[in-house]
């Protein structure tokens, strides 16, 4: 999975110029079987960090939208649904130490930023996710 992860991510930044919301939601669709809709995947084009406002990173949100997602398919109440996103945000800020871009992503976004700068952060994020998501549905 690790493998897949890294090199799935560095295909969908380097050859498709996806942010870090829509490669998340794209590879955990991939990894969960799950299709997602192209109106999805157009609702996160500004949600990496709020349009780069630095604000909610875009591995959280891509992660929190696709566990509504898989989580209806499972036939989940959405109480069910709520927790989990809440649960999946702890932990998250647990491992990562914030939920925030501008914490995760210190320097911001400039032009001189190299590109894709988040490449492994985003592979380590989406590992945690489909941990998470893989130990929370075995319950």
């Amino acid at each position: 999975m690790e493998e897949y992860i890294k090199n799935r991510v560095h295909d969908l930044y380097w050859k498709d110029d996806m942010n870090c919301a829509r490669t998340t939601l794209i590879c955990l669709s991939e990894l969960f079987q799950i299709p997602i809709e192209q109106q999805t995947l157009w609702s996160a084009i500004g949600l990496h960090g709020a349009g780069k406002y630095r604000a909610q990173c875009g591995l959280v949100e891509g992660a929190l939208m696709f566990i509504g997602i898989y989580f209806h398919t499972l036939g989940k109440t959405e109480d069910e649904i709520v927790s989990a996103c809440y649960n999946f945000a702890s932990e998250f800020d647990k491992a990562f130490g914030s939920l925030r871009c501008r914490e995760l992503r210190p320097t911001g976004f400039s032009e001189n930023d190299p590109p894709h700068m988040c490449e492994r952060l985003t592979c380590e994020a989406i590992g945690f996710a489909c941990q998470y998501i893989s130990g929370i549905t075995r319950k």
